[in-house]
């Protein structure tokens, strides 16, 4: 049902985009606005900044932009009716719906939202068979008390039962209204052409896979009986909404203490993230048994730069991982290895020695990486001099991947000493691999730093079309921006005169018309709407206003009152100002309108046919000439007066 104009008004009012953004982001205070790495694109320098006073965001980075609800439509992949109800239930806002929808509107509703609500009632529907159904708590309950999972855990985790019927969900979720072809793409129903159908999950303990934000977008299910035809673990296949190389198990329950704590724990199992939050460490995330990926250390990385990687331990399982850790490194985050006793994981290992020395275990056992690896390797090759030359080989490679140069230097010293080998013969060897044209190919975005490396050809032509696409600008956008830019932050600001600048400012250009249409469209609000504010643009239906009226409201840096005061130089800010700005402005509109009348008369004259005619466009000619001077005149004075 569409949602009603007051519960969006109420929603835009009470949703907080500081509140909204930290959800997903780790947020540092920088002045009166907050900082953070970008989440939108790879950035290692924070420029995605939050304004709370004006209730937006913007990326000086890759130039994304928007308020809260746009914030949750990007970060979520979510259309806006979802982003609504995210931030209405956030909020405790009881949604008003204007009408009923009508079965035409229905049958467009987005495949997505039908899909998450699917999801949402599937894991409601699992969650009640483990408590409330025979089999469910004959079977299902009876395994997580067996694991020791305690009520609260399970109802945290929304843990549930799938039954041993083929196809029991599939009938019920039918019966419910829900399309067989929605089923189907969520991953919880398989249709043969022979008319068989039957549910994905049977007679499995339920785990509820969710995003950041807490919304179900997946299932992982454990079979309970010894059947060698079927997989112990299965997953939801990839939907659109869940794709598992960008989803950690767990992220939506762990992301605050991850942001409190500054680290990350990473676990390979379901129940290693359910075991230890139990045991309070809550900062734990599972890559769900995957390899793992770019977008899953990306969004650990929105919360901290620590990660910790807790091992099997099983020698075997740890070398198959180091190239997982590798990608982390590649992404510059700090990372440690805790390595568990032989034939244990994190679950066992906690139920074996309990919660108090598991913590103790941890602490005492965090090693970095580097040095990780450079000692289980230096075991294993110590005898052999072909496996120690490959052995070294791998160490540097792994320290190449740290973009961090005095880090890199670090290690180089570190590992020197644990592999008894001279220093610069390691650094020689990362080095080759700087040179080695198939490497620098494999790892663009960790050698961006390193000085030898040499700008691909791809990379000058970007940069030289960026340059063209400059230049072919026409001259008046960016005086025009700057007017519109004048009126978003300052309209009601007070002049020396004692006029407001808004009024002041398109009474002097009351002739003047935009040539850039979405500049255009906002003068002819701002002379139409005498009262409108800049929050009427930021929360503007058309998409290409919205962006512009949040990039012209935004700014990319701030004066330090600490450094104005440690080398006692004053700085006027913009505010102090505004009479110098304002009047530059107008100057150079109506200098850049003379010029372009003396181009169209320059036209005429040259294509008029008598005596009479060109000598109209010559006095016309002298007097726009005049007029230019004029202007240029009063524009250096206020530009010298400055």
């Amino acid at each position: 049902m569409p949602i009603s104009q007051e519960t969006i008004q109420l929603i835009q009012d009470r949703a907080d985009v500081v509140e909204v953004v930290s959800d997903f982001v780790t947020l540092k205070k920088k002045g009166t606005n907050w900082m953070a790495c970008c989440p939108f694109h790879n950035e290692k320098t924070p420029s995605f900044s939050v304004s709370p006073s004006k209730g937006i965001y913007k990326c000086f980075g890759c130039g994304k932009g928007g308020d809260a609800i746009s914030f949750v439509m990007e970060i979520e992949n979510a259309t806006y009716p979802e982003a609504l109800r995210y931030l209405a239930k956030k909020y405790g806002i009881e949604i008003q719906e204007d009408e009923k929808l009508t079965d035409e509107e229905l049958a467009q509703q987005t495949e997505r939202e039908s899909i998450l609500i699917l999801l949402d009632f599937a894991k409601k529907h699992f969650q009640e068979l483990l408590f409330s159904h025979e089999e469910g708590k004959a079977l299902g309950m009876s395994y997580f008390k067996e694991r020791g999972f305690l009520p609260q855990t399970i109802d945290t985790f929304e843990l549930g039962y799938s039954l041993s019927e083929w196809d029991h969900f599939t009938q019920h979720a039918l019966k419910q209204g829900f399309r067989k072809e929605i089923l189907e793409k969520a991953g919880l129903s398989i249709f043969k052409e022979d008319h068989k159908v039957f549910d994905r999950f049977r007679e499995r303990v339920i785990f509820p896979i969710h995003n950041v934000s807490g919304k179900t977008i997946g299932f992982g299910a454990r079979l309970l009986k010894n059947d060698k035809k079927q997989a112990k673990y299965l997953n939801s296949p990839e939907t659109p909404v869940y794709q598992k190389s960008k989803v950690l198990y767990g992220i939506a329950q762990a992301k605050k203490s991850i942001h409190d704590l500054d680290e990350c724990f990473l676990v390979e199992g379901y129940t290693d993230v359910i075991s230890l939050h139990q045991a309070d460490i809550r900062n734990v995330v599972a890559s769900s048994g995957t390899a793992l990926t770019i977008d899953q250390i990306r969004l650990v990385r929105r919360f901290t730069q620590n990660i910790t990687v807790l091992y099997d331990g099983d020698s075997a399982g740890v070398k198959a991982s180091l190239r997982g850790i590798d990608l982390i490194l590649e992404e510059d985050l700090n990372v440690r290895i805790v390595a568990l006793p032989d034939q244990e994981d994190p679950d066992s290992y906690l139920r074996k020695i309990g919660p108090s020395a598991f913590q103790k275990y941890l602490s005492e056992h965090r090693e970095d990486f580097i040095t990780f690896k450079a000692k289980l390797y230096a075991e294993e090759a110590k005898q052999d001099p072909i496996k120690r030359a490959e052995m070294i080989r791998e160490v540097v490679g792994s320290i190449m991947k740290i973009p961090d140069e005095i880090k890199r230097r670090v290690y180089f010293q570190t590992c020197a000493n644990l592999l008894e080998i001279d220093e610069n013969t390691l650094i020689r060897e990362g080095n080759q691999l700087i040179k080695n044209k198939a490497y620098r190919q494999d790892h663009p975005a960790i050698l961006q730093k390193t000085d030898t490396l040499i700008q691909t050809p791809e990379t000058e032509t970007q940069e030289a079309s960026e340059t063209i696409e400059e230049k072919l600008a026409y001259p008046t956008q960016s005086i025009e921006k700057e007017c519109i830019r004048l009126l978003l932050n300052y309209k009601d600001s007070e002049l020396k005169s004692g006029q407001k600048l808004g009024k002041y400012l398109l009474q002097e250009i009351s002739d003047i018309q935009f040539e850039h249409h979405i500049l255009k469209e906002m003068l002819e609000i701002f002379r139409k709407q005498t009262s409108v504010q800049s929050d009427f643009f930021v929360k503007h239906e058309n998409a290409a206003i919205k962006s512009l009226a949040i990039d012209l409201i935004t700014q990319d840096y701030q004066i330090s009152t600490q450094w104005e005061a440690k080398h006692m130089v004053y700085t006027p800010e913009e505010k102090d100002i505004l009479d110098k700005i304002v009047q530059e402005n107008i100057f150079r509109l109506k200098l850049y309108q003379v010029q372009k009348l003396i181009k169209q008369n320059e036209e005429k004259l040259h294509q008029a046919q008598s005596d009479s005619e060109q000598d109209k466009y010559l006095m016309i000619a002298l007097k726009l000439k005049k007029l230019s001077q004029e202007i240029a005149g009063q524009l250096n004075n206020v530009v010298l007066k400055g």
